[in-house]
């Protein structure tokens, strides 16, 4: 279901600007939602995990490489959070890690950004785009990003007259500019 824009949002934020992943993050949020009986319904995804290189004034030598673990799949329901777990969808036994990495950056306008990303999930690959904005004030560094993905397209679930085939990821992460150490 929600799996795989957990996974999106993950990989595409654990943030920075021009700044090593090593830093501290004051929140990491990866969230996602998907229509199930036409009521939405949703979850997130924990433990991001991201090398980031992200300089806005030198997007080409930019990159962002992120994973999460399946495993951490939070709907606030047991019994459908071992379901989206199983081989019916994400089959977190043999495809533990959802995975994101950077292919490029544009400068939109102001803060907004986008990105192409090659999003892994479930052994399948696809290119991405995913819209974001970058933050840079009072002491901390922000990326905010919003996007959408068919969980069909990674062969989660199956097609399904209940369940909406769009999920909507958003990732919301920032870290303190003082804990942070410029490439």
């Amino acid at each position: 279901m929600k799996k795989l824009f957990v996974f999106t949002a993950i990989v595409l934020m654990h943030c920075a600007s021009g700044l090593k992943a090593q830093s501290q993050a004051i929140h990491s949020a990866v969230t996602f939602e998907i229509k199930n009986l036409g009521i939405a319904m949703g979850g997130s995804l924990g433990g991001l995990q991201a090398k980031v290189h992200f300089t806005p004034a030198d997007l080409n030598a930019s990159t962002i490489e992120a994973s999460v673990d399946v495993n951490t799949l939070n709907t606030d329901n047991a019994s459908r959070d071992e379901h989206l777990r199983s081989e019916d969808f994400f089959d977190a036994a043999h495809f533990s890690k959802i995975s994101l990495k950077s292919v490029n950056f544009k400068h939109k306008s102001g803060s907004n950004y986008t990105g192409m990303f090659i999003l892994t999930m479930k052994g399948r690959s696809k290119q991405i785009e995913i819209p974001f904005a970058f933050l840079d004030k009072e002491g901390t560094v922000e990326f905010k990003g919003t996007f959408k993905i068919n969980r069909l397209d990674f062969g989660v679930g199956s097609k399904s007259m209940i369940l909406s085939d769009d999920v909507t990821v958003t990732i919301d992460c920032g870290e303190k500019k003082q804990m942070l150490t410029r490439i």
